[in-house]
């Protein structure tokens, strides 16, 4: 599954376009975030791809969950947003 990593300086509507552009080939996408900046920008961008998406008759689903990183050999805990399809 491809992992996209949003930040705070994200651009919702890029990711948004990331989102749709993996989903036309994968039926699902990851999006990791750490901090409440960053997990704005990710739910922005889940809400903006699912308007690109829904036109085609597709439909999103998405899990938030928790989840460990390593950044700079140190333990981190992110948001994970798995984002899937549903028709």
């Amino acid at each position: 599954m491809d992992i996209l990593k949003v930040s705070t300086k994200s651009n919702p509507n890029s990711v948004a376009g990331a989102i749709a552009g993996i989903l036309k080939e994968n039926k699902a996408v990851e999006l990791q975030s750490i901090g409440a900046g960053a997990v704005n920008q990710a739910v922005k961008a889940i809400a903006i791809a699912r308007g690109f998406v829904a036109p085609t008759g597709i439909n999103l689903v998405c899990v938030p969950a928790f989840v460990d990183v390593d950044i700079n050999e140190e333990k981190r805990t992110a948001i994970k947003f798995i984002v899937k399809t549903i028709e």
